[in-house]
C-alpha cells in the first residue's frame, strides 16, 4: 500500500491537461523506459498491453518489437489517450480508459503487460499487482519501472526547511511493495537505478514536473497560495544543493522489474 493516497480523478485530470505539452518535456520518462525495452522478452507474445500508455510514445515501439501482437493501450486519463489514439495510431490497437487497480480485462487474457513510470500512482499495490496476476496468462509476463521514494529527495529536503507539509510526491519503498506481490507472481528480476537530472535553473526543474503532469498530488499537501517568504526560501534551500559543477540535481530513484506468472498444474 502507497504510503500517502492519491487522488485518481486529479491524477487523471492532471495528465489529461498535459497531453499536449508532455512529449516536450519528457526526456526522462523516454529514457527510462527504452531502457525498460531491454528487459523485454524474447517470446512472441499474442496480447501485448502498454499499460499506463501515456501519449503512447512506447505503444508503436512494442508492436515494431512484437509485430503479430493484439495492442492494448490503456491509461487512467482520457486526454491522454486521444491523444494517443489520434497522433500514433497503431494498427491492431484498442486504446481503453481503465484504472491499474481494476483492469477492464477478463482472466488470463493477455501474454505481457509493459508499463513504465505509471505504477507508482497507484494506490494499494496488493489491488494492482492481483490485477496483473488475474489478466496474466500462465507464462505470461510483467515488465515495469517505477519510482521509489528517494525520488526528489532534493525537492523534499528544501520544503523540510520551510514547513512540514507534503510538498513532494511520496512513492512506495520497493521492500513494501515486494510483500503486495500474490504467490503466483514469481519475481525474476528486480533493480534500482539512481539517474540525476542537471538543471541551471530550478524554475527549470518545476516548469517539468507541470508540463509532464506530475506535480505535487499527495494527501496533506498544502492548500491555497504559497507566500512569498515561503517561496523565497524554499528556492533559496534548493539553490544550497547546487552541485560544485554548477548545475542543481534532481535525482530519480527507478526500479526496473520483471515478474512473471506461475503455470497452473
Amino acid at each position: 500500500m502507497s504510503p500517502s493516497a492519491f487522488d485518481k480523478k486529479r491524477v487523471a485530470d492532471s495528465f489529461s491537461r498535459a497531453a499536449s505539452s508532455y512529449d516536450s518535456v519528457a526526456e526522462l520518462q523516454r529514457d527510462v523506459g527504452h531502457e525498460l525495452l531491454t528487459r523485454l522478452p524474447d517470446t512472441q507474445p499474442e496480447v501485448v498491453m502498454d499499460l499506463g500508455s501515456g501519449t503512447g510514445y512506447f505503444t508503436p515501439r512494442l508492436k515494431q518489437r512484437y509485430p503479430q501482437a493484439f495492442m492494448i493501450s490503456l491509461d487512467l486519463a482520457e486526454g491522454m489517450l486521444n491523444f494517443s489514439r489520434e497522433q500514433r495510431p497503431v494498427d491492431d490497437t484498442v486504446w481503453l480508459c481503465g484504472d491499474a487497480e481494476a483492469l477492464p480485462l477478463v482472466d488470463n487474457s493477455v501474454d505481457l503487460i509493459f508499463t513504465s513510470l505509471a505504477i507508482q500512482w497507484c494506490e494499494q499495490t496488493d489491488r494492482l499487482f492481483s490485477e496483473i496476476c488475474r489478466v496474466l496468462k500462465p507464462g505470461g509476463r510483467f515488465v515495469f519501472s517505477t519510482l521509489g521514494p528517494d525520488t526528489l529527495h532534493e525537492l523534499r529536503t528544501a520544503w523540510a526547511q520551510v514547513d512540514d507539509l507534503i510538498h513532494v510526491n511520496q512513492f512506495i519503498d520497493w521492500s513494501e511493495m515486494k510483500a503486495d506481490v500474490p504467490e503466483m507472481l514469481h519475481i525474476d528480476t528486480i533493480e534500482t537505478e539512481f539517474r540525476v537530472c542537471r538543471y541551471a535553473r530550478l524554475r527549470d526543474l518545476t516548469n517539468e514536473l507541470k508540463g509532464i503532469g506530475a506535480h505535487n498530488m499527495n494527501a496533506g499537501q498544502p492548500s491555497g497560495l504559497t507566500g512569498r517568504a515561503r517561496v523565497r526560501a524554499f528556492s533559496e534551500a534548493y539553490e544550497a544543493q547546487r552541485h560544485a559543477e554548477g548545475y542543481l540535481p534532481a535525482t530519480y530513484q527507478v526500479y526496473y522489474g520483471v515478474f512473471s506468472k506461475r503455470q497452473t498444474n
